[in-house]
């Protein structure tokens, strides 16, 4: 019989005091740890208790289930906080509801159930239209149409600082509309002045959405349409169309002056050439005059009854050419003369041509005393010169 066996009539106890009836408390069996967390798993799992020498195999089988389980659970936890921010995005994070972080564009990691990741497009150019009826500083009704063109630049005050930031963007676009056409008249709004009135109303808006910290940049403001009231828009129509032909006109006459100013510039300086043509030419006679006289003196210093003579006959010859009619006083008595010098001296106006008409008039009159003494004078020189 072996040492722990029951045996002795009860009296035989095994080394660890499991066995008799005596009052001491060993430490606890394994095998009842073992079979009790058994039960424990198979009551966790829904099965009943089994008997007999299967229950060591079953816990160890439970535990490994329950290990796998636990490590599928981990790996799909994990999984679901894994997610991509895209280059355009951002990612606001908020721990147990509580503004954590802002995720840059990438491959991102939080954990599920404990973080929240609200991903918001901050490059996307978004639009909010508006229109109203308003009052001018001129005391006019008007109707004004907008559009406002944005993006998100602060993704954690768009977000978690406003609670509804296109809301906010629709009111302070009708209080800074409504500013900025009251103070301004009603031509500059239905005209030309539409382009500054846009731009005064991006830099109003955008102090309105900084001072509300909505995370809200204003790209463009774009007036699209202002026009009157339909009951008096007969009349603006009327307005308009004598502006356009006030325009039309100052066109016109902008094109003219174009036209002309250029060609009375290009008269003005064609005459400013003439004149100066006209000053170099006579300062070039003058300057031919001057050296033709200093050159005509040192003849007449040399030789001065010839140059004398021949001066005169020069000026006699320049005065004769430009008369076609010559009165001669005859010596001794007191009629007059005529030589038709237009038909003796034909169209060529030679002195050689003259001199032989002259000889042949003496020649049919016979008499050459009667001529004055400087006409015979002249007479004999052409002679002479003939002869030589």
């Amino acid at each position: 019989m072996a040492w722990n066996e029951p045996g002795n009539n009860g009296k035989q106890r095994d080394p660890w005091g499991g066995g008799g009836g005596g009052g001491d408390q060993g430490p606890p069996d394994l095998d009842e740890v073992i079979r009790s967390l058994n039960k424990k798993l198979n009551g966790l799992f829904g099965k009943g208790g089994s008997g007999g020498g299967s229950n060591g195999g079953n816990a160890g089988a439970s535990g490994g289930v329950l290990g796998l389980l636990f490590g599928a659970i981990f790996v799909i936890w994990f999984g679901l906080g894994i997610y991509q921010v895209n280059q355009q995005e951002l990612a606001v994070v908020l721990r147990f509801g509580k503004y954590h972080d802002t995720v840059e564009p990438g491959l991102q990691w939080n954990p599920p159930l404990i973080d929240q990741v609200t991903k918001i497009n901050v490059t996307r150019v978004r639009s909010s239209a508006h229109s109203g009826l308003m009052l001018t500083e001129d005391e006019n009704m008007i109707n004004v149409e907008l559009s406002v063109q944005y993006t998100v630049s602060n993704p954690k005050d768009f977000m978690l600082a406003v609670r509804d930031p296109e809301l906010s963007l629709h009111h302070a676009t009708e209080s800074a509309l409504r500013h900025v056409v009251g103070s301004s008249v009603m031509h500059d709004v239905l005209t030309d002045g539409r382009e500054n009135i846009a731009i005064e109303i991006q830099a109003r808006l955008q102090n309105y959405l900084n001072d509300y910290t909505t995370g809200i940049q204003v790209a463009k403001v774009n007036v699209e349409e202002t026009r009157p009231p339909r009951e008096v828009q007969a009349a603006f129509d009327d307005v308009i169309k004598a502006r356009e032909d006030e325009q039309r006109v100052k066109n016109e006459a902008e094109a003219y002056a174009n036209g002309i100013v250029p060609e009375a510039r290009g008269m003005a300086q064609r005459l400013i050439e003439e004149a100066s043509a006209y000053k170099q030419s006579v300062i070039a006679q003058a300057q031919g005059q001057a050296a033709r006289f200093e050159a005509l003196l040192a003849e007449y210093k040399r030789a001065p009854v010839v140059t004398r003579e021949r001066l005169y006959i020069e000026a006699v010859e320049a005065v004769m050419t430009n008369s076609s009619k010559v009165m001669v006083d005859v010596e001794g008595g007191n009629n007059m003369m005529y030589i038709p010098l237009d038909r003796i001296m034909g169209s060529s106006g030679s002195t050689n041509n003259a001199s032989g008409d002259f000889n042949s008039y003496q020649s049919s009159t016979g008499n050459s005393s009667t001529l004055p003494n400087s006409l015979r004078d002249n007479n004999n020189d052409s002679r002479r010169r003939e002869s030589r």
